[in-house]
C-alpha cells in the first residue's frame, strides 16, 4: 500500500491512460467525433482547456486514425505488457521526483544508480564496472572516446586540439560495423576522417565477418612508426549484419600491447546472462567497455542503453561526461530500475534464453531443407540466423563454372549473383509478410549478397514471437522453395523461347523476381517515332490486360514502380508444371491479334473517311443532274407543285450504298429492282488468336497436361478415348472366360465391313455412348 497519495494517483492515471491508448476498437463517440475532426489542421487552444480523457482521445486518433484506414497492411506495434508499463511509469516518476528537495533527490538518485549498475554488472558478468545511461546507443561510445583522449593526452583539458596535432589519434573499427559509425564519431569529436581506420575482415581464413587480427597488427605498427597514436578499437560481439563475433581474446592482447582501449558492442552480449556462454563471447567480459541495448532484448519501451566501463579516475570520467554532478541526469536509470525489479533475474534470463531457443529451432529446421544455405558462426549458441536461397549448378559443367569463378569480375557470375540477390529479396519480403510475428528482415552482406536474417534478440520480445511462429515460418519457406527453384530453372528456357519467337523482344532485368520480362514489337515503318512509341505502349497495355483475363496462376504486371522498363510485360514466379512454349506462343498470338485489330480499325476509319468524301461529291453531282432533268420551273415551290400535279414527273430512284468490305460506293438500283438488299462480297474474318488448346476440366492455362506429357496427340487421344468407351460398352457381352479384347470373328468382320463401306450405317451405333457416336459422325464427314 502506497503511503504517498500522489504516487497512487499517478499509477492509477497511467493505467487508465494506457488502457485507453491500447484500445484499438472505436467507440460510438469516436465515430461521431470523426465528422468534425481537425485531421491535419491544428485548431486554436480552447480557453477553458480540456480534460485528460479528451486529450488522450485525440492522441489515440492521431496514433490509429486515418493511416490505418487508408492502408490495409497492418503495421507492427511493440508488445507493451506490464513490464512495459513499469518502464513508462519510470518516466512519469522521474518527472515527479525531480521536484523533491536537493538532498532527498541526491540520496534517491544515488540509490537508483548504484542498484541498477550493480544488477547489470552481475547479470552480464562485468566485475567492478561503472555504468553510463544514454538514449542514443552511440552516445556511450562517444563518451568513452572522450575519456580515452583525456587519459592519453594529459594536456588536452587545457590545450585542446593543439595537443592532437602533435600525435594524431587513430580509432579502429571493423568494416562489418554499422554504417556511419566512424563518421558520426569523428563529427562529434571534432576529428578529421583520417583519424578513422576501417579494418578489413578476414579474406583467406576464418569468418568473412570477423576482423583480420594479423592485418590490424600491421596497420597499428605502421601508424606507430608514422607518429600516430593508436587510441581505441571498436570490436563486435555480433556484427550488425550476420551476428558474428570478433576474436575478442586476441584483440584484447593486441590492445594491451599497444595500450589501446577495447570497446565491444553487439547483440551477442545478451548471452552473457545465460548459464552457458561461448568462449568467444565470454572474452568480452575482459574488455574496457561494452554497450548493452536492453530495450530491444527484453521488450522494454523507452529504456536507455547502458555502457559499462572500467576506469579508476572519476575526475576524467566527469570530464568526459560519463558521470554527472546533476542529480536529475541520474534519473535516466529510473525506468530501467523499475523494469529490472519487475522482471527479476529469472525473468530476464528466461527472455534471453527464449530468443536463443527460437534461433536454434529455426537453425535445426533449415539444416533439413534443400537449396537453403546458412551463414552461422557458432551453431550451438548463435542468436542470429542468416540464410539464403541457393541452388547448385546442376545443369552446367562444374569445371567450367570453377574456371569462371576464378575470374572476379566475370559477367556471368555477376549476373547469377544479382539474380540470387533478387530472389532472396523477394523471399525475405514474402516471409515477413506471411509471418509478421517472426520479425525476419532482409540484409545485404558484402560476401554472401542478399540474405534473410532472423535476430530474435532484437525482435522476439517486442513482437511476442513463439515457437509456433517459427514452425509457421518454416512451412512458408517450404512452400516458397519449389517456386524459386522452378522459376530459376525456367528463366533460361523462357529467354530462349522469346528470342526464337518473331514479334517478341526479351528484356533482361536482373532486378525482377520472376520468370522474365517480354515486350511485343510493333511492326512499323519507323517514320514517326512518337507515334510508334504510343502505339507500342497501347499494344503492350492491351496485351497485359488480355493476359490477366486468362485463367492462370501467373501474375502479369507492368513491373516495379521505380526502375522498371516501359511498355513491357513482367511475369512473376511460376511453378514447375508451366508450359513455357504455350505461354510464349500465347503472348505472341495475343499481341498479333491486338495489332491486327488495331490496323483493321485504322484502315476502316480511313476507308470510311474517303467514302464520305466521295458520297458528298456524288450527292452534289446527282443534285445537278436532277436539276437539269426536271427543269427550272419544277424547283420553284408553288409553281413546281402545280406543275407536278398537272404533269407528274416519273424519275427512277437513285441511291448509293457504301460497302465497308470493298471500301467503295455502289448503286442501289439492284436493290429497288429485286426488292432485296444484296449481300455483296463476304467480309474477311476478324483476326482471332488460336490460343484455345484443349485442357482437362479444371486445368488452368499454361499448365502441362498429363496426356500431352505422355506423348498423345490431339487426334490420337480422341480416337483412343473412343476405343476405350467402346470397349467398356462391349465388355458385358463377353463370356466370363473371354478377354475383353477378343471379339467374335464374324461380328468383328461385320463391323469392319460396315466401317469400310461409305454411306453404310453402323448397326451397333445404338449401343455406343452419344459422345462416341458424335465422334464417329464427325470422322465419317471428314
Amino acid at each position: 500500500k502506497m503511503v504517498d497519495p500522489t504516487l497512487a494517483e499517478m499509477g492509477k492515471n497511467l493505467n487508465e491512460a494506457m488502457k485507453m491508448l491500447e484500445d484499438n476498437q472505436r467507440k460510438v463517440e469516436e465515430e461521431n467525433e470523426k465528422k468534425y475532426a481537425r485531421k491535419d489542421i491544428p485548431g486554436p487552444l480552447q480557453g477553458s482547456g480540456q480534460d485528460m480523457v479528451s486529450i488522450l482521445q485525440l492522441v489515440q486518433n492521431l496514433m490509429h486514425g486515418e493511416e490505418e484506414e487508408e492502408t490495409s497492411q497492418s503495421y507492427r506495434l511493440q508488445n507493451v505488457g506490464e513490464q512495459g508499463h513499469m518502464a513508462l511509469l519510470g518516466h512519469s516518476l522521474a518527472a515527479y521526483i525531480s521536484v523533491l528537495d536537493r538532498e532527498r533527490l541526491r540520496k534517491l538518485t544515488t540509490r537508483i544508480l548504484s542498484d541498477t549498475t550493480l544488477w547489470l554488472c552481475r547479470l552480464f558478468r562485468y566485475e567492478n564496472g561503472s555504468a553510463y545511461y544514454h538514449e542514443d546507443d552511440r552516445e556511450g561510445l562517444l563518451k568513452v572516446c572522450r575519456l580515452v583522449i583525456h587519459s592519453r593526452y594529459e594536456d588536452y583539458t587545457t590545450e585542446g586540439f593543439h595537443v592532437l596535432c602533435s600525435k594524431q589519434p587513430v580509432i579502429y573499427i571493423s568494416s562489418a560495423a554499422r554504417a556511419g559509425l566512424g563518421q558520426a564519431l569523428c563529427n562529434q569529436l571534432g576529428l578529421p576522417l583520417s583519424c578513422m581506420c576501417r579494418v578489413p575482415c578476414n579474406t583467406m581464413f576464418g569468418s568473412q565477418h570477423q576482423m583480420d587480427v594479423a592485418l590490424l597488427d600491421r596497420v597499428i605498427k605502421d601508424d606507430v612508426e608514422s607518429g600516430r597514436l593508436p587510441l581505441l578499437l571498436v570490436a563486435n560481439a555480433g556484427t550488425p549484419g550476420a551476428g558474428h563475433t570478433d576474436k575478442l581474446g586476441r584483440l584484447k592482447e593486441l590492445c594491451e600491447q599497444y595500450h589501446m582501449w577495447l570497446h565491444v558492442e553487439g547483440v551477442n552480449l545478451a548471452t552473457l546472462a545465460l548459464g552457458y556462454v561461448s568462449s568467444s563471447v565470454l572474452a568480452a567480459t575482459k574488455c574496457d567497455s561494452m554497450t548493452l541495448t536492453l530495450g530491444s532484448w527484453l521488450g522494454l519501451p523507452a529504456v536507455p542503453a547502458v555502457t559499462l566501463y572500467r576506469h579508476e579516475d572519476p575526475s576524467l570520467s566527469l570530464a568526459a561526461g560519463l558521470t554527472s554532478s546533476q542529480p536529475v541526469e541520474k534519473l535516466r536509470a529510473l525506468p530501467l530500475w523499475l523494469s529490472l525489479q519487475y522482471l527479476g533475474h529469472d525473468g530476464i534470463v528466461e527472455r534471453i534464453r527464449h530468443a536463443s531457443q527460437l534461433s536454434q529451432r529455426l537453425l535445426e529446421n533449415l539444416k533439413n531443407l534443400d537449396f537453403i544455405k546458412t551463414s552461422v558462426e557458432d551453431e550451438l549458441s548463435s542468436p542470429v540466423v542468416v540464410f539464403k536461397f541457393f541452388q547448385q549448378y546442376s545443369n552446367r559443367d562444374q569445371t567450367s563454372h570453377a574456371a569462371q569463378a576464378s575470374t572476379i569480375q566475370h559477367p556471368i557470375i555477376s549476373n547469377e549473383r544479382h539474380i540470387y540477390d533478387t530472389f532472396n529479396q523477394w523471399l525475405g519480403e514474402q516471409l515477413a509478410q506471411l509471418v509478421p510475428a517472426s520479425g525476419v528482415d532482409v540484409v545485404e552482406l558484402e560476401d554472401e549478397g542478399t540474405c534473410v536474417r532472423f535476430s530474435p534478440l532484437m525482435t522476439a520480445a517486442v513482437l511476442g514471437t513463439e515457437i509456433q511462429d517459427i514452425d509457421q515460418l518454416v512451412d512458408c519457406l517450404k512452400m516458397k522453395i519449389p517456386v524459386l527453384t522452378s522459376t530459376l530453372q525456367l528463366r533460361e528456357e523462357f529467354e530462349q523461347e522469346v528470342r526464337r519467337t518473331v514479334g517478341l523482344l526479351y528484356i533482361e532485368d536482373l532486378g525482377w523476381p520472376g520468370l522474365g520480362v517480354v515486350r511485343y514489337n510493333y511492326h512499323s515503318d519507323g517514320k514517326n517515332d512518337d507515334k510508334q512509341e504510343k502505339e507500342l505502349e497501347k499494344i503492350n497495355t492491351e496485351l497485359l490486360k488480355k493476359l490477366n483475363e486468362l485463367e492462370s496462376d501467373l501474375t502479369f504486371s507492368l513491373g516495379p514502380e521505380f526502375g522498371g522498363q516501359k511498355n513491357c510485360v513482367y511475369i512473376g514466379m511460376v511453378t514447375e508444371d508451366l508450359d513455357v512454349s504455350e505461354l510464349v506462343e500465347t503472348i505472341a498470338a495475343t499481341g498479333r491479334e491486338i495489332e491486327e485489330n488495331s490496323r483493321l480499325l485504322e484502315n476502316m476509319t480511313e476507308v470510311v473517311r474517303k467514302g464520305i468524301q466521295e458520297a458528298q461529291l456524288q450527292l452534289q453531282k446527282a443534285n445537278e443532274e436532277r436539276l437539269l432533268e426536271e427543269g427550272l420551273l419544277r424547283q420553284i415551290p408553288v409553281v413546281g407543285s402545280v406543275l407536278n400535279w398537272f404533269s407528274p414527273f416519273q424519275a427512277s430512284p437513285k441511291g448509293r450504298t457504301f460497302n465497308l468490305t470493298a471500301g467503295s460506293l455502289e448503286s442501289t438500283e439492284s436493290t429497288y429492282v429485286s426488292k432485296a438488299q444484296g449481300t455483296g462480297t463476304t467480309p474477311p474474318p476478324t483476326p482471332t488468336s488460336s490460343l484455345a488448346k484443349p485442357r482437362l476440366p479444371g486445368q488452368k492455362a499454361f499448365k502441362r497436361s498429363l496426356r500431352s506429357s505422355d506423348g498423345f496427340s490431339e487426334t490420337s487421344s480422341i480416337s483412343h478415348c473412343d476405343d476405350l468407351e467402346r470397349m467398356e460398352q462391349r465388355a458385358p457381352a463377353l463370356s466370363p472366360g473371354q478377354e475383353q479384347g477378343a471379339l467374335e470373328p464374324d461380328r468383328a468382320e461385320q463391323q469392319e465391313g460396315a466401317r469400310a463401306q461409305p454411306g453404310t450405317e453402323d448397326i451397333h451405333s445404338d449401343k455406343l455412348p452419344p459422345d462416341c457416336t458424335k465422334a464417329q459422325d464427325q470422322a465419317s464427314l471428314r
